[in-house]
């Protein structure tokens, strides 16, 4: 397990960003930065993640990828109700919807995301072979790329 994985299961660092989010000084993250509310598919009960924006194509949308793989909570949880809040800059607890790109997609975005960050997916890379070349492997898919998930989030025009 890289340094970077490790760091990223250490549930009191993941979630202390949660708290600046919360007490409305998120924009201090930048736009790097965005926290996910989304309801818990057993509890009903509201989540939230802090992911990292990967792309913004448009103001109202951004792409964030499941660095950890299919199995993370906040992603289970869209995947059975896409609908969300979203944290982001200014923004606080804006309603929205999120969409699991399809696979092949999925791949060409992460293909085109190492090509322009080469520096960050330096880091992220290693985290998510981990867990998505067997993935791949066990799911008989040649591209490791296809398994992990990218999700668009979507706010309504104003």
């Amino acid at each position: 397990m890289t340094v970077a994985s490790r760091l990223l299961h250490t549930r009191w660092l993941v979630r202390t960003p949660v708290a600046l989010f919360r007490s409305g000084l998120g924009l201090l993250l930048g736009g790097r930065l965005l926290m996910l509310g989304h309801r818990g598919r057993t509890t009903g009960e509201t989540r939230y993640a802090v992911l990292e924006v990967s792309a913004r194509p448009d103001p109202r949308t951004w792409v964030v990828v499941a660095g950890l793989g299919p199995r993370s909570q906040w992603y289970r949880n869209v995947v059975a109700d896409p609908r969300v809040l979203l944290w982001v800059g200014a923004r606080r607890g804006v309603r929205g919807r999120s969409r699991t790109l399809a696979p092949a997609d999925g791949a060409r975005f992460l293909r085109e995301y190492a090509a322009a960050h080469a520096r960050s997916w330096e880091v992220l890379e290693p985290v998510v072979l981990e867990w998505a070349e067997p993935l791949a492997t066990e799911r008989g898919e040649d591209d490791w790329r296809r398994v992990v998930p990218v999700v668009e989030l979507t706010v309504p025009a104003a």
